[in-house]
């Protein structure tokens, strides 16, 4: 399967399915955010190019149907980050980690703990 970069609604609506495994529209609708409260057609619509995307399949009752995600989160993430290794920073961890350290300012902790799971990935 092919996974591609979502637009920010498409996450958000992706983001809710990952947190409750399954719904109908209304059951997304219900746990966006109120700031504004999408429309339900846009919902629907949403949750239909996801499914044409391949990222969501669903259950027919009818001609009600409950919506589930065919990725996983992990597997999003997983295809985001190589995205961004590959788009900003030639597919290399020591400039991606570089780029942190530096813009993000990481404590001494945050540092040993890097350390201490880069050691952990090397046994």
């Amino acid at each position: 399967m092919t996974i591609r970069e979502l637009t920010k609604a498409e996450e958000e609506v992706m983001r809710v399915l990952w947190r409750i495994g399954k719904g109908f529209v209304k059951d997304v609708l219900s746990e966006l955010p109120d700031d504004p409260k999408p429309a339900y057609n846009t919902v629907s619509t949403i949750i239909r190019i996801l499914e044409k995307k391949g990222l969501v399949g669903y259950t027919a009752y009818g001609k009600t149907h409950e919506y589930y995600p065919l990725i996983t989160e992990e597997q999003y993430k997983r295809f985001q980050t190589e995205q961004l290794m590959e788009n900003y920073f030639d597919n290399s961890i020591q400039k991606l980690v570089s780029f942190f350290v530096k813009d993000r300012k990481l404590s001494l902790r945050e540092v040993d703990e890097l350390i201490e799971l880069l050691n952990r990935k090397k046994s």
